[in-house]
């Protein structure tokens, strides 16, 4: 294999060989792991390779900027030196390294999101300890590693043997306006395709989303994703003029029992009311990683992985046509405490400029309640602890847990049952201070490295997922019998609810199937059971339970009481892109394009959605855009601050 006999430049066109081959055969082994999701015809297929080859072709232009920049400037007494010599080929080596080594990096995140590496991977390389030590609990890394060295081992001694360039490449004699010709053209090629790609993305041509995904190379969807992780709703979405916005917003969001305070368009504050004197129950908010509806039997799964909630929820309110609105943890600790429609780009959760907001924290303070977010981690991770210690909550992670009260923890934090026993101490602190309390606990066993105590581990056949979804229902089952023994249960509502779904893949843009997750809450001594089937959203949950309690009270808040009879049901479920509103068997999803899309569910089961496309249809892409839109401005504006109305 030659390339050309003297060419400085013979290791980068040989680099990018390498990279578009690597991808290339990348791409088939997630296309052969995809195989029943992706759309197989010729046409797609030819789609799928054919614009592949452009995004390789692309990223390993942007890859080796910094070397021809290096071989422009270097010169040929330096170039031509064996010292020099051995220096190229140890960094061509790391390159070729590193390019097999993120080959295998996709394949294990394909496995657990489905997707390229995308705005999932930038927030995890923000905690490198925490990433690094899942994969090192999750995956048998030396042998991984071992694998990589020794294909990039084998690589590297095919190309000494087999090609020229290796050794060609440096002889050169040609001046420094020969080299710069060359040069000028590799680097003028990544500013060509920046500004193409900028404004068009070629993966709009697939209707199916692993097919988009595949087109995708991995390291260029990262580095897009970095540089995209903040959206700004008006210079990529479609928008209304704001005071139509924010008019429609309020005849929209009148309830009987949710009036606003006044006509001042900016100011968003209703005043909740409901019938009855109020009630100073305590609420244990126990939101659970990743627990999708689909791994639970009461809505079909046979697995038998959550006997104990199963049981539970038949003791229950329980909302079962409830809807996540995003795909990671942080957005359904904003939607539940905000009350907010998923905003674009990232969580507030995680974003600067994110404290004193109108939070259920506060509603909570001005009640009297000892407000604790209670998690088993470290709280720094997303941001967490900054997020809720500034918007009502005092903050317990894993830094207050003795020695003595960790049985079993891995990376993400202590198991299930050391957090719960966690939890019931604290509930036990706020009681002897005749205090009504309010807890947020947020699990993390169901997660991977999917470990757990040995004692649960004796006791089960199951594993991976599945034992991630059992430990978590076993988890629960302890919480509640030692709670049963404790002399607040009687007066305490158990709020049960899920992050956000165990898996965010799928065909189409908004999988809707995958955000449907349950919710209930248990309190056998106040609520009488009931299934409440009504479309609905993880917004809407706390204005709920504030209303079993007949408060009186006021907030910025998005979501209604799924009880009143006035509630009209609707959902919002997106990603950190696309915006979806769903209601009336119809899905509107707003992109970072200015496009609408119309949908219609034409199949809704847990394990897929059909949609068929519609003409727009203006009544729902106007709400819809009412709703993402204010919420942005508001937000944007800090006119979601908690009593500061303007």
């Amino acid at each position: 294999m030659y390339l050309t006999k003297s060419n400085r430049f013979n290791l980068v066109f040989l680099f990018i060989a390498t990279f578009i081959f690597i991808s290339f055969i990348s791409r088939t082994v997630l296309l052969s792991y995809s195989f029943d999701h992706v759309s197989l015809s010729v046409i797609e297929m030819l789609k799928v390779y054919g614009i592949g080859l452009f995004y390789d072709f692309v990223a390993a232009s942007y890859y080796v900027i910094p070397f021809v920049v290096y071989l422009i400037l270097v010169p040929n007494k330096i170039f031509n030196s064996r010292a020099h010599h051995i220096i190229s080929l140890i960094i061509f080596f790391g390159f070729v390294y590193s390019v097999v080594f993120n080959a295998f990096s996709e394949w294990f995140f394909w496995d657990e999101f489905g997707k390229r590496f995308n705005f999932i991977a930038v927030d995890y390389l923000v905690y490198t300890n925490e990433v690094i030590n899942n994969i090192l609990e999750s995956y048998p890394v030396p042998l991984l590693l071992a694998v990589v060295l020794f294909l990039t081992i084998s690589l590297f001694v095919f190309y000494i043997k087999k090609t020229h360039a290796l050794h060609s490449t440096f002889k050169d004699e040609k001046g420094f306006m020969s080299r710069l010709k060359v040069g000028v053209v590799l680097l003028l090629l990544p500013l060509i395709f920046f500004n193409l790609l900028t404004k068009q993305s070629l993966t709009a041509a697939f209707s199916n989303k692993f097919n988009a995904e595949l087109s995708k190379n991995g390291l260029y969807s990262l580095f897009s994703a970095f540089r995209n992780n903040t959206l700004d709703y008006d210079e990529f979405y479609r928008t209304n003029d704001i005071n139509k916005v924010l008019s429609s917003l309020h005849r929209m969001q009148t309830r009987r029992d949710a009036q606003f305070l006044n006509d001042n368009l900016n100011d968003i504050t209703r005043h909740y009311t409901t019938q009855g004197g109020e009630k100073r129950y305590n609420v244990m908010l126990i939101m659970i990683e990743s627990m999708s509806a689909a791994y639970m039997g009461t809505y079909g799964n046979t697995k038998n992985l959550t006997p104990e909630m199963d049981r539970t929820i038949k003791e229950s309110l329980f909302f079962n046509n409830l809807y996540a609105t995003g795909t990671r943890t942080v957005r359904g600790m904003e939607a539940v405490t905000l009350s907010i429609p998923p905003t674009p780009g990232r969580s507030i959760v995680k974003r600067p400029d994110n404290h004193d907001l109108s939070s259920v924290g506060f509603v909570f303070k001005e009640k009297g309640y000892d407000n604790k977010f209670i998690y088993g981690g470290h709280g720094y991770f997303d941001n967490m602890n900054d997020f809720f210690s500034h918007n009502g909550f005092n903050i317990v992670d894993r830094n207050d847990f003795t020695k003595e009260e960790i049985t079993f923890a891995n990376v993400w934090g202590v198991c299930d049952e050391n957090l719960f026993d966690k939890a019931i101490k604290e509930a036990d602190k706020s009681f002897a201070q005749n205090k009504p309390f309010f807890s947020f606990v947020m699990t993390t066993s169901n997660h991977r490295p999917y470990t757990f105590p040995q004692t649960y581990m004796t006791q089960t056949e199951f594993k991976g997922r599945d034992a991630g979804v059992n430990y978590s229902d076993h988890a629960i089952k302890k919480l509640l019998e030692e709670a049963a023994e404790k002399p607040w249960f009687d007066n305490t509502l158990f709020v049960i609810v899920a992050d956000h779904n165990g898996g965010s893949s799928g065909e189409v843009d908004v999988p809707l199937h995958r955000y449907l997750i349950p919710a209930f809450v248990y309190a056998p001594k106040i609520i009488v059971a009931q299934t409440v089937s009504k479309l609905s959203s993880q917004i809407d949950l706390m204005p709920t339970v504030m209303s079993l309690m007949n408060w009186d009270y006021e907030g910025k808040f998005y979501g209604n009481n799924i009880l009143a009879d006035d509630f009209i049901e609707q959902a919002f479920v997106g990603n950190y892109q696309k915006l979806g509103f769903y209601r009336d068997n119809r899905l509107t999803v707003l992109s970072p394009d200015e496009s609408v899309k119309s949908l219609e569910v034409e199949e809704l089961k847990l394990k897929g959605v059909k949609y068929k496309e519609l003409e727009e249809n203006e009544a729902d892409i106007n709400d819809t855009i009412t709703y993402y839109q204010s919420a942005s401005y508001l937000y944007k504006k800090k006119l979601t601050r908690y009593k500061e109305a303007q």
